[in-house]
Protein backbone atom coordinates (compact mmCIF):
# COMPACT_ATOMS: atom_id res chain seq x y z
CA UNK A 1 0.00 0.00 0.00
CA UNK A 2 0.96 3.67 -0.56
CA UNK A 3 1.61 6.27 2.67
CA UNK A 4 -1.87 7.01 1.96
CA UNK A 5 -3.79 3.98 1.38
CA UNK A 6 -2.34 2.52 4.75
CA UNK A 7 -3.02 5.88 6.69
CA UNK A 8 -6.61 5.64 5.50
CA UNK A 9 -7.33 1.61 6.90
CA UNK A 10 -5.26 2.94 10.10
CA UNK A 11 -8.53 5.53 10.06
CA UNK A 12 -11.04 2.82 9.42
CA UNK A 13 -9.35 0.85 12.44
CA UNK A 14 -9.53 3.33 14.62
CA UNK A 15 -13.38 3.86 13.81
CA UNK A 16 -14.31 0.49 14.40
CA UNK A 17 -11.95 -0.06 17.37
CA UNK A 18 -13.35 3.34 18.99
CA UNK A 19 -16.25 2.16 21.02
CA UNK A 20 -13.87 -0.62 22.43
CA UNK A 21 -11.62 1.70 23.57
CA UNK A 22 -13.09 2.30 26.91
CA UNK A 23 -12.85 -1.32 27.79
CA UNK A 24 -8.78 -1.25 27.08
CA UNK A 25 -6.71 -0.21 30.52
CA UNK A 26 -3.82 1.70 30.75
CA UNK A 27 -1.63 2.41 33.57
CA UNK A 28 1.36 4.93 33.88
CA UNK A 29 3.28 6.45 36.03
CA UNK A 30 5.19 8.65 37.61
CA UNK A 31 6.68 12.12 36.92
CA UNK A 32 4.42 15.22 36.55
CA UNK A 33 5.60 18.71 35.64
CA UNK A 34 4.27 22.34 35.49
CA UNK A 35 5.31 23.38 32.08
CA UNK A 36 5.64 26.90 31.07
CA UNK A 37 6.39 27.40 27.37
CA UNK A 38 7.97 30.32 26.56
CA UNK A 39 10.12 32.19 24.04
CA UNK A 40 13.43 33.79 24.37
CA UNK A 41 13.16 37.44 23.72
CA UNK A 42 15.49 39.00 20.99
CA UNK A 43 14.30 42.52 20.59
CA UNK A 44 11.03 43.91 22.72
CA UNK A 45 9.40 45.90 21.10
CA UNK A 46 6.61 46.96 23.58
CA UNK A 47 5.17 45.82 26.54
CA UNK A 48 2.52 43.19 24.46
CA UNK A 49 4.95 42.49 21.47
CA UNK A 50 8.44 41.24 20.94
CA UNK A 51 10.28 39.18 18.52
CA UNK A 52 11.54 35.70 19.79
CA UNK A 53 14.80 34.29 19.48
CA UNK A 54 14.29 31.79 16.31
CA UNK A 55 16.75 28.80 16.61
CA UNK A 56 19.37 27.51 19.17
CA UNK A 57 21.69 28.03 16.58
CA UNK A 58 20.74 31.54 17.39
CA UNK A 59 20.63 31.23 21.39
CA UNK A 60 23.94 28.98 21.45
CA UNK A 61 26.05 32.27 19.43
CA UNK A 62 24.22 34.73 22.17
CA UNK A 63 25.27 32.31 24.74
CA UNK A 64 28.85 31.94 23.44
CA UNK A 65 29.08 35.81 23.03
CA UNK A 66 28.37 36.43 26.31
CA UNK A 67 31.21 34.22 27.79
CA UNK A 68 33.41 36.62 30.27
CA UNK A 69 30.27 38.88 30.42
CA UNK A 70 27.24 39.07 32.13
CA UNK A 71 24.01 38.36 29.96
CA UNK A 72 20.36 38.98 31.18
CA UNK A 73 18.09 37.05 28.66
CA UNK A 74 14.30 37.32 29.08
CA UNK A 75 11.61 34.26 29.04
CA UNK A 76 8.26 35.54 27.38
CA UNK A 77 5.65 32.72 29.29
CA UNK A 78 3.26 32.04 26.75
CA UNK A 79 0.99 29.13 28.14
CA UNK A 80 1.39 26.86 31.25
CA UNK A 81 0.10 23.02 30.80
CA UNK A 82 0.56 19.68 32.31
CA UNK A 83 3.75 18.78 31.84
CA UNK A 84 6.51 15.92 32.40
CA UNK A 85 6.71 12.57 30.31
CA UNK A 86 4.06 10.56 32.16
CA UNK A 87 0.87 12.84 32.26
CA UNK A 88 1.60 14.08 28.76
CA UNK A 89 1.11 10.79 27.01
CA UNK A 90 -1.75 9.42 29.79
CA UNK A 91 -3.58 12.52 28.66
CA UNK A 92 -3.20 11.32 24.90
CA UNK A 93 -4.29 7.93 25.73
CA UNK A 94 -7.15 9.01 28.14
CA UNK A 95 -8.75 11.59 25.30
CA UNK A 96 -8.30 8.60 22.44
CA UNK A 97 -10.44 6.63 24.84
CA UNK A 98 -8.34 4.18 26.75
CA UNK A 99 -9.39 3.64 30.51
CA UNK A 100 -6.41 5.31 32.36
CA UNK A 101 -4.98 5.09 35.84
CA UNK A 102 -2.19 7.88 36.53
CA UNK A 103 0.68 7.30 39.34
CA UNK A 104 2.56 10.66 40.52
CA UNK A 105 3.31 13.72 41.93
CA UNK A 106 0.69 15.86 40.71
CA UNK A 107 0.57 17.90 43.84
CA UNK A 108 -0.39 16.62 47.92
CA UNK A 109 -2.19 16.43 49.27
CA UNK A 110 -3.83 18.78 46.73
CA UNK A 111 -4.37 18.19 42.84
CA UNK A 112 -2.19 21.10 41.68
CA UNK A 113 -4.79 23.41 39.27
CA UNK A 114 -3.05 22.37 35.86
CA UNK A 115 -4.13 18.32 36.82
CA UNK A 116 -7.19 19.15 37.14
CA UNK A 117 -8.52 18.38 34.01
CA UNK A 118 -6.27 15.34 33.15
CA UNK A 119 -7.51 13.90 36.70
CA UNK A 120 -11.03 14.31 35.45
CA UNK A 121 -10.73 11.75 32.45
CA UNK A 122 -8.59 9.77 34.02
CA UNK A 123 -7.97 7.79 37.48
CA UNK A 124 -5.04 9.49 39.54
CA UNK A 125 -3.14 8.86 42.47
CA UNK A 126 -1.08 11.87 43.42
CA UNK A 127 2.14 10.89 45.94
CA UNK A 128 3.82 14.20 46.05
CA UNK A 129 4.38 17.74 43.98
CA UNK A 130 5.44 18.88 40.83
CA UNK A 131 8.68 19.86 39.56
CA UNK A 132 8.68 22.77 37.00
CA UNK A 133 9.94 23.26 33.83
CA UNK A 134 10.32 26.07 31.70
CA UNK A 135 10.11 24.96 28.04
CA UNK A 136 11.95 27.00 25.96
CA UNK A 137 10.64 26.34 21.80
CA UNK A 138 13.32 27.07 18.70
CA UNK A 139 12.14 26.15 15.10
CA UNK A 140 14.35 24.09 14.90
CA UNK A 141 14.22 21.96 18.51
CA UNK A 142 13.52 22.97 22.21
CA UNK A 143 15.10 23.55 25.84
CA UNK A 144 13.74 21.68 28.93
CA UNK A 145 14.89 23.58 31.87
CA UNK A 146 13.81 21.36 34.70
CA UNK A 147 13.52 21.78 38.46
CA UNK A 148 13.08 18.39 39.84
CA UNK A 149 13.78 18.58 43.10
CA UNK A 150 10.12 17.28 44.29
CA UNK A 151 11.10 14.31 42.12
CA UNK A 152 13.00 12.55 44.81
CA UNK A 153 9.16 12.17 46.82
CA UNK A 154 8.55 9.85 43.76
CA UNK A 155 10.04 6.87 45.56
CA UNK A 156 8.57 3.01 47.03
CA UNK A 157 7.62 4.07 49.88
CA UNK A 158 5.90 7.02 49.23
CA UNK A 159 3.82 4.58 45.77
CA UNK A 160 3.30 1.50 48.84
CA UNK A 161 2.07 3.91 51.12
CA UNK A 162 -0.10 6.21 49.10
CA UNK A 163 -1.45 4.11 47.01
CA UNK A 164 -0.11 0.46 48.02
CA UNK A 165 1.15 -2.77 46.38
CA UNK A 166 -2.22 -4.70 46.39
CA UNK A 167 -3.46 -1.40 44.11
CA UNK A 168 -0.42 -1.47 41.98
CA UNK A 169 -0.40 -5.15 41.50
CA UNK A 170 -4.57 -5.12 40.52
CA UNK A 171 -4.03 -2.29 37.83
CA UNK A 172 -1.20 -3.87 36.56
CA UNK A 173 -2.47 -6.54 35.96
CA UNK A 174 -5.80 -5.41 34.32
CA UNK A 175 -3.74 -3.35 32.35
CA UNK A 176 -2.93 -3.69 28.57
CA UNK A 177 -0.48 -1.07 28.62
CA UNK A 178 1.50 -0.21 31.30
CA UNK A 179 4.00 3.30 31.12
CA UNK A 180 7.19 3.81 33.24
CA UNK A 181 8.77 6.46 31.72
CA UNK A 182 11.41 9.60 32.64
CA UNK A 183 13.90 6.84 34.39
CA UNK A 184 16.30 10.36 33.67
CA UNK A 185 14.83 12.79 36.15
CA UNK A 186 13.52 10.64 39.05
CA UNK A 187 16.31 10.14 40.70
CA UNK A 188 14.59 6.46 42.67
CA UNK A 189 13.39 4.98 39.74
CA UNK A 190 15.73 2.47 39.77
CA UNK A 191 14.58 1.09 42.99
CA UNK A 192 10.99 1.46 41.55
CA UNK A 193 12.01 -0.89 38.74
CA UNK A 194 13.33 -2.75 40.99
CA UNK A 195 10.54 -3.47 43.59
CA UNK A 196 8.04 -3.53 39.85
CA UNK A 197 10.72 -6.20 38.90
CA UNK A 198 10.13 -8.33 42.71
CA UNK A 199 7.17 -7.45 44.24
CA UNK A 200 4.45 -6.97 41.25
CA UNK A 201 4.62 -8.32 37.44
CA UNK A 202 6.16 -11.97 38.72
CA UNK A 203 2.99 -12.23 40.69
CA UNK A 204 0.73 -11.47 37.87
CA UNK A 205 -0.45 -14.46 35.54
CA UNK A 206 1.98 -13.28 31.86
CA UNK A 207 -0.88 -12.06 29.49
CA UNK A 208 -0.88 -10.37 26.80
CA UNK A 209 0.53 -7.03 28.17
CA UNK A 210 2.74 -4.15 26.66
CA UNK A 211 4.86 -2.25 29.15
CA UNK A 212 6.35 0.83 27.42
CA UNK A 213 9.76 2.88 28.58
CA UNK A 214 10.46 5.94 27.92
CA UNK A 215 14.56 6.70 29.19
CA UNK A 216 13.75 10.63 28.48
CA UNK A 217 17.39 12.00 27.41
CA UNK A 218 19.95 9.94 29.72
CA UNK A 219 22.54 12.34 28.97
CA UNK A 220 23.51 14.00 32.05
CA UNK A 221 23.54 10.17 33.62
CA UNK A 222 26.89 8.06 33.90
CA UNK A 223 27.52 5.70 31.69
CA UNK A 224 27.22 2.95 34.80
CA UNK A 225 23.65 4.08 35.29
CA UNK A 226 22.58 4.01 31.87
CA UNK A 227 23.89 0.18 31.45
CA UNK A 228 22.33 -0.64 34.57
CA UNK A 229 19.08 0.46 33.49
CA UNK A 230 19.16 -1.23 30.22
CA UNK A 231 20.12 -4.31 31.88
CA UNK A 232 16.72 -3.55 33.82
CA UNK A 233 15.14 -2.83 30.79
CA UNK A 234 16.06 -6.74 29.30
CA UNK A 235 14.86 -8.07 32.99
CA UNK A 236 11.33 -6.83 32.36
CA UNK A 237 10.72 -9.02 29.23
CA UNK A 238 10.22 -11.76 31.21
CA UNK A 239 6.85 -10.51 32.43
CA UNK A 240 5.81 -8.57 29.61
CA UNK A 241 6.76 -7.45 25.87
CA UNK A 242 8.42 -4.35 25.97
CA UNK A 243 8.48 -1.41 23.81
CA UNK A 244 11.42 0.78 24.20
CA UNK A 245 10.74 4.58 22.91
CA UNK A 246 13.58 6.82 21.70
CA UNK A 247 13.83 10.03 19.85
CA UNK A 248 16.83 10.00 17.63
CA UNK A 249 19.38 11.74 20.05
CA UNK A 250 18.31 9.25 22.53
CA UNK A 251 19.21 6.59 20.05
CA UNK A 252 22.70 7.56 19.56
CA UNK A 253 23.18 7.20 23.49
CA UNK A 254 21.87 4.01 23.81
CA UNK A 255 24.35 3.09 20.82
CA UNK A 256 27.06 4.19 22.92
CA UNK A 257 26.05 3.01 26.25
CA UNK A 258 25.64 -0.62 24.36
CA UNK A 259 29.12 -0.55 23.23
CA UNK A 260 27.35 -0.35 19.33
CA UNK A 261 28.88 1.45 16.15
CA UNK A 262 27.49 4.70 15.68
CA UNK A 263 26.42 4.79 12.30
CA UNK A 264 27.81 8.32 9.93
CA UNK A 265 24.12 9.62 9.60
CA UNK A 266 21.88 8.44 12.91
CA UNK A 267 18.69 9.62 10.86
CA UNK A 268 19.28 7.86 7.91
CA UNK A 269 20.09 4.75 9.91
CA UNK A 270 17.05 4.48 12.42
CA UNK A 271 15.68 1.45 10.71
CA UNK A 272 18.95 -0.68 11.35
CA UNK A 273 19.51 0.94 14.28
CA UNK A 274 16.05 0.22 16.26
CA UNK A 275 17.10 -3.62 15.29
CA UNK A 276 20.29 -3.34 16.58
CA UNK A 277 19.30 -2.01 19.85
CA UNK A 278 16.06 -4.51 20.32
CA UNK A 279 18.53 -7.65 19.41
CA UNK A 280 21.18 -6.43 22.05
CA UNK A 281 18.71 -5.83 24.84
CA UNK A 282 16.79 -8.93 23.87
CA UNK A 283 13.16 -7.33 24.30
CA UNK A 284 10.07 -6.90 22.26
CA UNK A 285 10.00 -3.51 20.43
CA UNK A 286 12.18 -0.82 19.81
CA UNK A 287 10.58 2.52 18.37
CA UNK A 288 12.35 5.76 16.92
CA UNK A 289 11.40 9.03 16.00
CA UNK A 290 12.75 11.83 14.75
CA UNK A 291 11.09 14.79 14.00
CA UNK A 292 10.20 14.00 10.65
CA UNK A 293 10.22 9.98 10.17
CA UNK A 294 9.49 6.82 12.53
CA UNK A 295 10.70 3.57 12.62
CA UNK A 296 10.09 0.30 15.01
CA UNK A 297 11.74 -3.26 15.00
CA UNK A 298 10.43 -6.18 16.24
CA UNK A 299 12.66 -10.12 16.17
CA UNK A 300 10.28 -11.06 13.44
CA UNK A 301 9.22 -7.31 11.43
CA UNK A 302 11.08 -3.36 10.85
CA UNK A 303 8.70 -0.71 9.61
CA UNK A 304 9.66 2.86 8.46
CA UNK A 305 6.84 5.32 7.76
CA UNK A 306 7.04 9.45 7.06
CA UNK A 307 5.02 11.50 9.69
CA UNK A 308 3.15 14.65 9.03
CA UNK A 309 6.19 16.85 9.44
CA UNK A 310 5.50 20.76 9.54
CA UNK A 311 7.63 23.97 9.78
CA UNK A 312 6.14 25.78 12.06
CA UNK A 313 4.03 23.95 14.70
CA UNK A 314 1.81 25.60 16.78
CA UNK A 315 3.51 23.77 20.11
CA UNK A 316 6.14 21.28 19.92
CA UNK A 317 6.74 20.30 23.61
CA UNK A 318 4.99 17.21 24.16
CA UNK A 319 5.26 15.95 20.80
CA UNK A 320 7.24 12.83 21.56
CA UNK A 321 4.99 11.92 24.34
CA UNK A 322 1.74 12.14 21.99
CA UNK A 323 3.90 10.01 19.40
CA UNK A 324 4.13 7.32 22.22
CA UNK A 325 1.01 7.28 23.03
CA UNK A 326 -0.57 7.22 19.41
CA UNK A 327 2.37 4.15 18.94
CA UNK A 328 0.95 2.48 22.10
CA UNK A 329 -2.07 2.58 21.26
CA UNK A 330 -1.95 0.60 18.11
CA UNK A 331 -0.14 -1.38 19.74
CA UNK A 332 -2.78 -2.16 22.07
CA UNK A 333 -5.31 -2.41 19.27
CA UNK A 334 -3.60 -5.54 17.66
CA UNK A 335 -2.23 -3.18 14.46
CA UNK A 336 0.95 -4.05 12.54
CA UNK A 337 4.62 -2.26 13.70
CA UNK A 338 3.92 0.25 10.34
CA UNK A 339 0.05 0.75 11.12
CA UNK A 340 1.62 1.74 14.75
CA UNK A 341 4.06 3.95 13.53
CA UNK A 342 1.13 5.65 11.53
CA UNK A 343 -0.68 5.83 14.76
CA UNK A 344 2.07 7.18 16.20
CA UNK A 345 3.13 10.46 13.59
CA UNK A 346 -0.34 11.20 13.53
CA UNK A 347 -1.41 11.54 17.00
CA UNK A 348 1.88 13.82 17.01
CA UNK A 349 1.31 15.41 14.05
CA UNK A 350 -2.58 16.65 14.81
CA UNK A 351 -0.91 17.78 18.16
CA UNK A 352 1.56 19.90 17.32
CA UNK A 353 -0.73 21.14 14.40
CA UNK A 354 -3.51 21.86 17.23
CA UNK A 355 -2.06 21.92 20.55
CA UNK A 356 -4.81 19.62 21.69
CA UNK A 357 -4.81 15.49 22.22
CA UNK A 358 -7.25 13.87 19.43
CA UNK A 359 -9.98 11.63 20.05
CA UNK A 360 -9.73 8.35 18.16
CA UNK A 361 -12.52 10.25 15.40
CA UNK A 362 -10.23 13.13 15.53
CA UNK A 363 -7.32 10.73 14.77
CA UNK A 364 -9.24 8.91 12.54
CA UNK A 365 -9.84 11.50 10.56
CA UNK A 366 -6.39 13.20 10.29
CA UNK A 367 -5.15 9.35 9.19
CA UNK A 368 -7.89 9.60 6.60
CA UNK A 369 -6.25 12.80 5.12
CA UNK A 370 -2.69 12.98 6.46
CA UNK A 371 -0.93 15.56 5.14
CA UNK A 372 2.51 15.00 3.48
CA UNK A 373 5.57 16.15 5.35
CA UNK A 374 6.65 19.81 4.55
CA UNK A 375 10.03 20.33 3.70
Amino acid sequence: MTRQQLAQSVAKKLLDAAATLPQRKAVVGFDAFVDEICDIVDKRRSAESYTPVRTIAEFGQKVLAASGQSSNYELAAKAMKLGGNGPIMANALACAGMSVTYIGNLGYPNIHPVFEEFASRAKVFSIGDPGHTDAVEFTDGKLMLGKITPMSDVNWNNLSERVGIDSIKKLSDEASLIGMVNWTMLPYMKDIWERMLIDVLPHLPRGQRFLFIDLADPEKRTLNDIQDALKQITRFQQHADIVLGLNLKESSQIIEALGLPQPADAEAAILKTAGDIRAALNISCVVIHPRKVAAAATADDSAIFLGPFVQSPKISTGAGDHFNAGFCLGRVLGMSLVESLCTGVATSGYYVRTAVSPSAQQLAEFCAELPEPQN
